[in-house]
């Protein structure tokens, strides 16, 4: 399996905010959290409408990868998030946990 061309294309379709797309790349139970916290967001339908008020609210929003690693079925990717031109940047790391071609879970480190 190519965990990095899953973590690719949910990357593609979240920059063109395409949120179908973006989201059927996510398991239906999948998780997000903070790293080392308890999820904060659970289940696909709470994701989609989160990131619709994303798309929503950050109509120019993009993320610019920075780095990746792949090391089993983890992908870390080092992000570079710019919601407007106007905002200040912010990177995070994203570790993406895929499990049967799909996302289960994103942990971000801040």
């Amino acid at each position: 399996m190519d965990y990095a061309a899953i973590a690719q294309g949910q990357l593609d379709a979240y920059n063109s905010q395409d949120l179908d797309a973006h989201v059927s790349y996510f398991a239906d139970d999948m998780t997000i959290a903070n790293l080392r916290e308890e999820p904060n967001l659970k289940g696909i339908a709470a994701y989609k409408e989160r990131m619709g008020g994303v798309f929503t609210q950050f109509p120019q929003n993009k993320v610019e990868l920075l780095g990746r690693f792949v090391i089993g079925n983890k992908v870390l990717d080092h992000e570079k998030v710019m919601r407007s031109p106007e905002a200040e940047p912010f990177e995070v790391i994203a570790v993406y946990t895929i499990e049967n071609g799909k996302i289960a879970s994103v942990d971000f480190i801040k």
